[in-house]
């Protein structure tokens, strides 16, 4: 929802800003402690679900074949969506109490909206086109059930996501790098582990992980998506480092790489 901008037309009768009271937490202390609170609550609601479905014989009845693992996975899914969309309040009321600062769990990837629309991106609309071959494009089209979920949740378009995927793996679920970056979206192990993601070869999971994750760098560098492209290849701390897509090889490449996709696909 758009914010409706206040008009003041006697300063006297208002206090223009507030104090600004400088925090005791790094913004990553603060993005681990908004992670913990929400998987403390996270967990308090699978158990509350475990326990009302013991007076039913669970989801899947009593004699279902398998049913108890059955139970134990979609009550943790459950569990875990609640908690982002419909809070129960627990998470907020730890990280406010720990911070003395408010929660808005927007800021931390959590609880977006399905029809929460992207920035406003800025990048080089002139940036020349790349085409992709037709191997790599058609094994990142199979995937687009999945690209199109994440896209809705978090906020990115399809082809923002398919042209990172075509950079990353060209498409491949099995790729590794070098540096142990696997999957689709080349998640790295703490960062599939801060993204909430259990199996990093399982599509769904990755592709949910990558775009969650640049989803952040997107809101933390203001719809700039070379930024936020630097930083989902070099890391935050080298964009800030550096005021901009830091001066390696590796990441100006892979900057325009994507960026050429995204032209091409965008037509």
């Amino acid at each position: 929802m758009e914010q409706i901008p206040l008009k003041i037309s006697n300063n006297t009768k208002h206090i223009s800003e507030p104090q600004k009271i400088e925090s005791r937490y790094t913004a990553e202390e603060k993005n681990k402690l908004a992670k913990a609170s929400m998987d403390f609550e996270s967990m308090l609601t699978t158990m509350m679900l475990k326990s009302m479905n013991q007076t039913t014989n669970g989801m899947f009845g009593e004699n279902n074949y398998g049913g108890d693992v059955f139970d134990s996975l979609f009550q943790m899914e459950i569990a875990s969506h609640m908690t982002e969309s419909k809070s129960l309040g627990i998470a907020k009321q730890i990280f406010e109490k720990v911070t003395g600062e408010k929660f808005d769990p927007s800021q931390f990837g959590y609880g977006l909206p399905v029809t929460k629309k992207s920035p406003e991106l800025k990048f080089d609309g002139g940036l020349k086109g790349i085409m992709p071959s037709k191997n790599s494009m058609s094994k990142v089209d199979y995937f687009n059930p999945i690209i199109k979920e994440a896209s809705s949740k978090f906020g990115i378009s399809e082809n923002l996501i398919k042209s990172i995927i075509l950079t990353e793996s060209a498409g491949n679920p099995k790729a590794i790098s070098k540096a142990k970056a696997k999957g689709l979206m080349q998640l790295m192990d703490g960062t599939a582990k801060d993204m909430g993601v259990k199996n990093v070869w399982d599509p769904q999971q990755n592709i949910f992980g990558g775009t969650k994750y640049f989803s952040q760098m997107l809101k933390k560098y203001d719809g700039d998506v070379e930024l936020a492209l630097a930083a989902y290849n070099a890391g935050p701390g080298n964009v800030d480092k550096y005021n901009g897509i830091p001066p390696f090889d590796e990441t100006q490449k892979y900057v325009k790489r994507v960026l050429g996709y995204l032209n091409h696909l965008e037509g």
